[in-house]
């Protein structure tokens, strides 16, 4: 497992929660509070992207 450096958990209206993180080669991260195991990773543009819709309430599902 990569070495990642997780921020604290953003919990939507909704019962979803996620974390982000970063490595130190500047890779994203995204996963479920709780389950940092199971995590995506993509571009900081791709993830942030992803973040704006889920903090917009349009893609909270996705989790």
């Amino acid at each position: 497992m990569p070495d990642i450096t997780w921020e604290k958990p953003f919990c939507g209206e909704g019962a979803n929660c996620f974390r982000l993180g970063t490595d130190p080669q500047g890779n994203a991260y995204i996963a479920v509070a709780g389950q940092e195991d199971t995590y995506l990773t993509d571009t900081r543009e791709a993830l942030r992207s992803l973040i704006r819709e889920i903090k917009a309430g349009r893609a909270d599902h996705l989790l």
